[in-house]
């Protein structure tokens, strides 16, 4: 009952100065807050001393707010400081710009942070390998290529999943079809230490059954931020989420050597697989699928939500009731393409270094795995904080009147052209702390792709946002078997890293130019088979 209500209707403001001086008492617009229970008109008497008629209509206002002041604290609903924060709204009926400090304290970014914390279990879970498989090419005598087949194993699993796992988010919504998805990739990270310990075959078919599960992150990520954010906040919710991808790649790295010296060469399998575990029980009973099923969330909160997405034309709260979506008209647009593309490269790029950076590092630069991975670490990190600080440029662009598709190519060419110069200065390193730099610049320019076509998806099709994830994610894990498989292939022929580097960073122009000419961040009209 000591909540402070924020009343959104404009209060004469009065002093006791005011009334001496008669030339102040000017009426001045503003907004108080009134703690409704703290009004007590048997002390208001004196208004009417110094002037009846102002004092009556004094007393009648403050009478009406706490009627209203009443009327909204019986109401059946959660009130609290950040009601206030909320309740702000133009007489239009619009809702305001919520500052830093109220978006950071939302009931929507408590699920982005959830959304967060999934994906750095999504991405640790799968960079485990990517560590492990030095010491297993050691102990089981794997070559150089068989070890990237081992490596690309997860990403068969991955290749089947995305399609299926993002109609199943459009039909479902993001929070059953997540947590179903955490919790089998979690299974089959604890299980893999007893898989390898059986056979090689089991290994493979607990990693494929890792990449399988977590073919429906991205899409679940992409389907909760669409319902739950604004356009206008959008690019900062994925970048907050994609901190916490990348961050996953960081704690993987850093923490599975020390937790193989402690535990074993599984040990960092068992403790992340039940991480997963815990999270899930967190996620089924703190989070909701949409913002007018949470029971956690303010009125007002709820209420600019709603207003920006009716603004906006955003996706629809309830679930789509077509299970099978229109996969030729979906591929009949060429923004379409422009994202499958675009994911297709990001994905080559990223399992590239995800996966042969430390065996780059020890073998190249002859560093011990231990400092091997803590060289492969940082740029994630860079990743993480370039990520979020392009998510709050590219929100700011679009504020200030630049328009969608051009703050989405700005954000999608450097989040290309940057890494292919950067890559072209790894392949000329020297030292360890050199190409460190190089690379950490390289992943660090590329995270703003994730406010280029990943945030693209939700625009041109909010509806079928899950599947178009799903279709580019399999263009992309298409190239990332490719990438990864290739640059084994090509490191036992040519005898080096440095020409698949050049050409990476070949392709990330190329299809930095296919993004530019064909996206577009316009919805994009899927009911007709017409080309755009």
């Amino acid at each position: 009952m000591n909540s402070t209500l924020s009343l959104n209707r404009p209060v004469r403001n009065y002093t006791l100065g005011s009334f001496k001086n008669p030339k102040l008492i000017e009426a001045r617009p503003s907004r108080h807050q009134l703690r409704s229970h703290l009004i007590d008109f048997s002390k208001l008497k004196w208004f009417g001393n110094v002037n009846s008629r102002t004092g009556s209509s004094v007393q009648q206002q403050l009478r009406d707010y706490s009627c209203e002041s009443r009327r909204i604290t019986s109401r059946r609903i959660r009130v609290s400081s950040n009601d206030a924060q909320f309740g702000s709204f133009p007489n239009k009926g619009g809702a305001e710009s919520s500052s830093f400090a109220e978006f950071i304290t939302s009931e929507r970014v408590k699920v982005v942070a959830m959304l967060a914390l999934s994906l750095a279990l999504c991405n640790a879970d799968r960079v485990v390998m990517s560590v492990a498989i030095v010491p297993l090419s050691l102990a089981h005598g794997w070559s150089r290529s068989f070890s990237g087949i081992v490596q690309s194993s997860f990403l068969w699993g991955y290749l089947i999943s995305p399609i299926a796992g993002g109609t199943l988010v459009d039909y479902y919504g993001g929070k059953a079809v997540m947590a179903c998805g955490v919790a089998l990739w979690s299974l089959a990270t604890f299980l893999t230490p007893w898989a390898a310990e059986n056979s090689l075959l089991a290994l493979l078919f607990a990693r494929a059954m890792l990449g399988v599960a977590e073919g429906v992150a991205l899409p679940c990520m992409n389907n909760m931020i669409a319902r739950w954010f604004p356009s206008t906040e959008r690019a900062r919710a994925v970048a907050m989420a994609m901190a916490g991808f990348q961050l996953g790649n960081a704690i993987g790295l850093t923490l599975s050597p020390i937790l193989m010296s402690q535990g074993g060469i599984f040990g960092p399998f068992v403790i992340f697989g039940l991480c997963g575990f815990l999270w899930v029980l967190v996620w089924l009973s703190a989070t909701s699928s949409t913002p007018d099923r949470s029971p956690q969330i303010s009125k007002y909160e709820l209420d600019y939500i709603m207003n920006k997405r009716q603004k906006s034309h955003a996706v629809e709260s309830k679930p789509k009731t077509k299970m099978i979506p229109p996969f030729r008209r979906l591929l009949s647009k060429m923004p379409t393409w422009s994202l499958i593309v675009a994911n297709a490269m990001h994905s080559w790029g990223f399992f590239v270094i995800l996966s042969w950076m430390p065996i780059y590092f020890n073998s190249v630069h002859h560093v011990d795995l231990r400092q091997a991975a803590w060289f492969s670490a940082v740029p994630w990190c860079m990743m993480a904080l370039t990520g979020y600080l392009a998510g709050l440029w590219s929100d700011t662009l679009i504020r200030n009147g630049t328009s969608i598709t051009l703050t989405r190519k700005i954000m999608q060419s450097i989040g290309f052209v940057g890494p292919a110069v950067a890559l072209v200065g790894l392949t000329a390193a020297k030292t360890p702390s050199t190409a460190s730099a190089w690379l950490s610049l390289a992943v660090g320019l590329k995270a703003f792709s994730h406010c280029g076509f990943l945030v693209n998806l939700q625009e041109i099709a909010p509806h079928y946002s899950g599947v178009l994830h799903g279709l580019s994610n399999t263009a992309g894990t298409f190239a990332a078997i490719i990438g990864t498989v290739g640059a084994g292939f090509f490191v036992e022929l040519v005898g080096s890293f440095q020409g698949f580097l050049l050409l990476t960073s070949l392709l990330y122009f190329l299809a930095a130019l296919f993004y530019i000419k064909f996206s577009t961040g316009e919805r994009v009209n899927f009911d007709e088979s017409a080309d755009s």
